[in-house]
Order: structure tokens, then C-alpha cells, then sequence
């Protein structure tokens, strides 16, 4: 037997001959017809009850600053330019879509948003009245009409549905009623709660809905904040200003990460020593035609001042050189 969908309003009541007050209609065989929906509270309560669901049904106007906007967030951001197009859509063509509201409880004729955040704010920035189911329902009630409205009207991206799972775990909500309110399962809320809490918010909020990245990118991502040499907002804090779309901006912000990483575990390297300094070696007037660079294993001499003697040290450097190491071995003999 199918499910009922506790959040699209009830069938109108068959139609056909009212039943009896006095609850003893019979059909065409005299036999009794079946109990009443409401038999233990008599049939005037039955149509109280009848007239409730055919109210409920009913889309009523109520002043937007009637109509209060906490619960659960699903989406990441409504921009202002959007709330104003819609706003001026509104102005042009009317409301359609009716937004869902439920009793602010302890608040007789206020009201608490369901779904319809943005026809919300866009109603109130066209000055407009919201046309509204209401509908009395519990908080769990709520976030399932908020999860199975979005899914079938916003598409909203992996993490804004990542974010919205795991702002209900937080609350308190059961896994069994997340799950149903995105319409998914206990492995996929699981990798959505890792992404939404590994990856900081401000990050998030950062990047925005980026409806292009599915769940791996989004985990590739989370697993590089999971690691303890990166700090990925301070990453991010560094990134040049941009006004690129949100999908690019993640694309940013992964490949810095993975430079960041690569950075990090690229093994070591000893730094070279610095070559010795080059020695002058100067006339008596300070001329410096020479220019000596003593290394453990090596002597190296480098000529520029005067070219000329360059080109004569290079003809006769072998004779020098000999006569040099000459008289460098009669001074160690004589020691």
C-alpha cells in the first residue's frame, strides 16, 4: 500500500449523501455501512474534524513580518540580486507557488517558515502579502515537508545538503529522519556529515553552493583539512580577491590545498653551503687587479681589471707557476 504524504493537504470528502447524526445509515442490502472516521466522538466532531482538513487546504494571506525565519538552513546563501528579480516577478505575475508556514507555538497568529525562505524575503521586499499553507506540524514533521520540497524544487549541491544534515544532527534529529528528509541513505549521510564538519565553514561559505563539485571533489577536499600541516582557512585567507564563479572558486581552493600538501611532504633537502667570498688583491693605490677565492680543495684567481695582464698571465701562468712551487719547496726545505 502506498505511503500518504503527510504534507500535501487531505482529499476533499467523498461526495454522496451526508451521514445520519444519528450514525445508523444502512447501504442498499440493509447492511451497516462502515464506522465512522470518528466514531468515538460522536458525528458532530467528525465534521469539525472534515472542515479542519478542508481549512487546511485552503492557501491563506498573511503579512510577511507575521512569519518568522529560523529552523534549519538548506541553502548556503540567497543573494540579495536574487531575492530582487524575484521580488519584481512577484510584482509582475503574483505569487504561484504558496510558501508552508506552521503556528509559532505560545504565539497566537504568528507563524514559524516551513519552506519558501526565499519567496519569503522576496514577498517582503515587494511589499506583498504571503500566500501560505498552514500547517500544524511537529518539528521532525517540518524538517521532512522542508527536505522532500527542496529536493523536488531546488536541487540543492552536494554540500548545501551536507550542511543541512548535519545542522539537523546537531539539533538532535534521528538519523532515520535525516535520511528521509533528503531522501538518501546511512553511508551517503555519513560522507555528508565528514565533508560538513572537516571542512570549516568559513571555507564553505567561501567557495558557496558550487553546484558543479559532486561528493568526491568535496571529499578530496575534506580529507586535505583533515591533515595537521595544513590549516585551510588560513589557506584560503591568503588567496587573491576574485569574482570567479562558485564552482571555479573551489577549483582555487583544491589546488592550493594539494600545493600546500605537496609542499609539506616533499622530503628535505640540506642547503647548499655558500661558495668563500672572493679576496681582493690590490696595487699599493688600491687598484684591485685580482680577486682570490680560497675554497677547501680548490684556489681559483679571477682577472678583469686590466685585461691585458690577464692575456699575459694566461701565455706564461706555466712558467710562473713552476718558479712559484720553486722557491715554495726551498722554503720548506729551509724549515
Amino acid at each position: 500500500m502506498a505511503r500518504r504524504n503527510l504534507f500535501q493537504p487531505p482529499p476533499p470528502p467523498p461526495e454522496g449523501p451526508a451521514p445520519s447524526l444519528t450514525g445508523g445509515n444502512s447501504d442498499e442490502n440493509g447492511s451497516n455501512m462502515a464506522k465512522s472516521r470518528f466514531p468515538e466522538t460522536g458525528a458532530m466532531s467528525g465534521m469539525k474534524a472534515t472542515l479542519r482538513d478542508l481549512s487546511s487546504n485552503a492557501v491563506r494571506e498573511i503579512d510577511p513580518d507575521l512569519i518568522e525565519e529560523d529552523g534549519p538552513r538548506d541553502r548556503l546563501g540567497i543573494s540579495d540580486a536574487d531575492v530582487a528579480d524575484l521580488a519584481e516577478s512577484l510584482r509582475q505575475h503574483g505569487q504561484q507557488v504558496p510558501i508552508m508556514v506552521r503556528p509559532l507555538p505560545g504565539h497566537p497568529g504568528r507563524y514559524r517558515i516551513v519552506y519558501g525562505r526565499r519567496r519569503l524575503r522576496a514577498l517582503r521586499l515587494a511589499g506583498m502579502p504571503a500566500r501560505a499553507l498552514v500547517r500544524t506540524l511537529s518539528d521532525e514533521q517540518a524538517v521532512l515537508a522542508q527536505g522532500q520540497e527542496n529536493s523536488q524544487r531546488l536541487d540543492p549541491s552536494f554540500v548545501e545538503k551536507a550542511l543541512f544534515a548535519t545542522e539537523l544532527a546537531d539539533a538532535g534529529y534521528s538519523a532515520e529522519v535525516i535520511t528521509e528528509a533528503l531522501a538518501t541513505d546511512r553511508p551517503m549521510l555519513s560522507r555528508m556529515t565528514k565533508v560538513a564538519r572537516a571542512v570549516p565553514a568559513g571555507v564553505i561559505h567561501h567557495i558557496g553552493p558550487a553546484h558543479g563539485i559532486g561528493r568526491r571533489r568535496w571529499e578530496e577536499l575534506a580529507d586535505l583539512a583533515l591533515l595537521p600541516e595544513l590549516d585551510l582557512a588560513m589557506l584560503v585567507s591568503d588567496l587573491p580577491p576574485g569574482d570567479q564563479a562558485s564552482d571555479a572558486r573551489f577549483m582555487q581552493v583544491l589546488a592550493a590545498a594539494q600545493a600546500a600538501r605537496r609542499k609539506a611532504t616533499a622530503p628535505a633537502t640540506e642547503e647548499a653551503p655558500a661558495p668563500p667570498a672572493l679576496r681582493p688583491i690590490c696595487l699599493p693605490d688600491g687598484t684591485v687587479i685580482a680577486e682570490l677565492r680560497d675554497a677547501p680543495r680548490s684556489l681559483t684567481l679571477r682577472f678583469g681589471a686590466d685585461p691585458g695582464f690577464a692575456d699575459w698571465l694566461r701565455a706564461e701562468a706555466e712558467a710562473e707557476i713552476l718558479r712559484l712551487y720553486s722557491r715554495w719547496s726551498e722554503t720548506k726545505s729551509g724549515q
